[in-house]
């Protein structure tokens, strides 16, 4: 382990604890006529399902036009020329694959000179699907952690259905089998991680009280081979409305070290160094900052501004500081990054002797290398970096080189993966197929002006013989929560499902994202949400004042807290668009905190249990529908095994649009987990239905 993520990211990723015992088991309110919605499994939600998703095939997947786009998605997502992402386990290149022949997945490696080829030669590893059949399972992979210096044995986290709970088991790579009364973590949100060879961390749920009010593990403990799990020893207990407690040990050569972990909410943590007597050493940084640790270095990212050492740093800043001197007391911190108006740091990646910096400036890519010296730490360009698209960096193996892999990409441009050496120019290894005819497109950037002035940036793809005469099928897309970026990619779906047939496809920078740094994520966090669907109706606007569209022809969509604009958009803005699709959504925002990880958000949107509700009440689309409006033609799209974004948000507002006669249809993927879909068949259908629906309405 290189470098030490902070909880907050951990947690944004992480698989959770089992839903037993969470928050969702809390009773639903009397005086709402949907909450039996509210039921996963339940027979009569079951049926209710059932019935509204054979309604939505009827009408939307019955058609010659649906098959061929499901196929045609299908074969992108299938596609055995994609380039086979990799991650180097010793001596090993390990890549997790799936095909048409392989639908749960192949966990394979190959060495390097072998991934240089065209087709490298592959060896099996796992087969999931084989696994699946001998087991009578559903497993869907979560990743393995291996245990170095010898990469023999790993802990495999495999999910039943695609949900963030999922269970741990010990694999031997040497016999390629599972570990018989090896390390075995029962299905729960949480994790193992290894400490040694007969040691680990372990997270979990424990029983009664083990679980925060988010349904995340509040204990973390340590575990010996061979004893049951009841017998693990408490590290650390976090209190019941913590969001989620973890361990991990740095193995790090010469760097060795254990933290302990408490987030309690987003963009709120603490962070402790676990001495060798067990104790712990809280690190006296802003909880606020995201908290890396890399050999003898400790960098912040700051979230607010932090004064230390006489001197004061910006919001968005990185800066650094030897860890062991911060630990003692000193605060000379060098900042290495600091943000202007236009750019943010996009994230870093430390190799044998460098630092990576990817900063965005107006939402593009740009890379440096620092490297620390005697004489502090010297700044250098990023020798070939990709000067388009998209560009992203990672280390191949941070502490004995530095090697990267770089990818890059746009709408229109497959990606490319090169390897490089820093300071050497980089060579291309892989590409992505074509899967559409880009063309005749061209990708522009432009800003709208939202309602208090600020310009907020969007991306456009349009044809390159568009006709300005606001006809044209236009998808808006946009997400803005939790300081993630949406930035350029090429995807066969949109380029199938949209691009090819003249349409036009958006991306929207809108605030709550990270695309100007914590600033423009934190301009639309709680009593500010509003500005983030000020932000995206004005991109709309912005669109018909070009005439590129028409709101009868304009089409929105976004899933998770993009789900939540979407259904602000279709209850706060339904004359801006004609049709849009609500995926994975939250949408009852008075009850969202007593869902599944909903608790776990509330540093985002507010808690409905205070006087907050003044606030969330106003972008709350179960409780802002109103009967006796018109609203655009809708599609709910959500998952029953989504684990984190409970079902009964999609549901609930569906069966309340359908009681008011509304043109709404619905369709829940049994299986799927928060990505909506467990393997390339479940993704291609959901996608062919959304692109679909969308085409049918905004071309009638």
């Amino acid at each position: 382990m290189s470098q030490l993520s902070n909880a907050c990211h951990i947690v944004s990723v992480a698989a959770g604890l089992a839903l037993a015992g969470s928050a969702a088991a809390q009773t639903p309110p009397q005086d709402d006529p949907y909450a039996w919605l509210e039921d996963v499994n339940g027979a009569k939600s079951l049926d209710w399902v059932k019935a509204r998703n054979a309604k939505a095939e009827a009408e939307i997947a019955g058609s010659v036009q649906f098959k061929t786009l499901e196929a045609q998605i299908r074969a992108s997502l299938d596609s055995t020329a994609k380039i086979p992402g990799v991650e180097k386990i010793g001596d090993y290149y390990y890549n997790f694959w799936k095909d048409a022949q392989h639908q749960r997945g192949l966990w394979r490696r190959t060495t390097l000179a072998e991934y240089r080829k065209p087709e490298p030669a592959w060896e099996t590893v796992l087969d999931l699907d084989a696994l699946n059949q001998q087991e009578g399972a559903k497993w869907v992979w979560h990743g393995a952690n291996c245990l170095r210096p010898k990469y023999q044995r790993c802990l495999i986290a495999l999910s039943p259905g695609g949900s963030d709970a999922d269970v741990t088991r010990e694999f031997d790579l040497s016999t390629k089998q599972f570990v018989a009364d090896g390390f075995y973590r029962p299905e729960a949100k949480g994790g193992l991680g290894w400490i040694d060879d007969n040691t680990v961390y372990v997270f979990t749920d424990f029983g009664k009280d083990s679980l925060t009010s988010s349904g995340y593990p509040r204990i973390v403990k340590t575990w010996t081979r061979g004893t049951p799990l009841a017998s693990a020893k408490t590290v650390y207990a976090g209190k019941p409305d913590d969001m989620y407690i973890s361990a991990m040990h740095d193995d790090t050569p010469g760097f060795a070290r254990d933290f302990v972990s408490r987030t309690l909410a987003f963009y709120n943590d603490e962070l402790y160094l676990r001495g060798k007597d067990g104790q712990l050493t809280k690190i006296d940084a802003p909880n606020s900052a995201q908290k890396g640790v890399h050999k003898e270095w400790l960098l912040l990212e700051l979230r607010e501004p932090y004064s230390a050492g006489g001197q004061t740093y910006a919001a968005g800043a990185l800066i650094v500081i030897n860890f062991d001197a911060f630990m003692a007391g000193k605060r000379d911190f060098t900042a290495l990054f600091t943000p202007t108006d236009h750019a943010a740091l996009a994230g870093y990646t430390w190799t044998r002797d460098h630092l990576i910096l990817n900063v965005m400036e107006d939402v593009k890519n740009q890379l440096s290398v620092l490297t620390p010296g005697k004489d502090g730490w010297a700044k250098t360009t990023f020798v070939g970096a990709p000067t388009i698209g998209t560009v992203g960096v990672a280390a191949v193996d941070a502490d004995d080189s530095n090697a990267v892999w770089l990818t890059s990409t746009d709408f229109l441009s497959p990606t490319t993966l090169s390897l490089a050496d820093v300071g050497q120019t980089p060579e291309v290894l892989k590409s992505n197929p074509v899967f559409f005819d880009g063309s005749k497109d061209v990708i522009e950037q432009h800003f709208a002006t939202s309602k208090d002035g600020t310009q907020v940036p969007y991306f456009l793809v349009r044809p390159k013989t568009l006709k300005y005469d606001g006809k044209t099928p236009t998808l808006l897309y946009g997400y803005g929560g939790f300081e993630i970026s949406l930035t350029p990619s090429y995807s066969g779906a949109i380029g199938k499902g949209w691009l090819e047939k003249g349409g036009v496809y958006v991306l929207a920078n809108i605030r709550g994202g990270g695309e100007y740094g914590p600033r423009w994520h934190q301009a639309a966090l709680k009593a500010s949400r509003h500005k983030a669907y000020e932000d995206f109706a004005a991109i709309a606007d912005d669109l018909v004042a070009r005439k590129i569209t028409s709101p009868q022809h304009l089409g929105a969509m976004g899933g998770s807290n993009g789900g939540l604009l979407m259904g602000n958009m279709l209850t706060q803005y339904p004359e801006k668009f004609g049709a849009i699709v609500v995926q994975v959504p939250l949408l009852d925002m008075k009850r969202y905190n007593h869902l599944l990880a909903g608790a776990s958000w509330m540093a985002e949107y507010g808690n409905p249990d205070t006087s907050d509700w003044d606030f969330i009440q106003t972008f709350s689309p179960y409780h802002l529908f109103d009967a006796k409006k018109d609203y655009p033609p809708t599609l709910f799209t959500t998952s029953t095994k989504d684990d984190r974004v409970h079902p009964a948000h999609a549901r609930k507002l569906m069966a309340k649009m359908e009681a008011a006669g509304k043109n709404v249809r619905y369709y829940e993927n049994i299986e799927g987990g928060h990505g909506g879909a467990a393997n390339n068949a479940q993704a291609a259908h959901m996608s062919a239905l959304a692109y679909t629906f969308l085409w049918q309405q905004l071309t009638k």
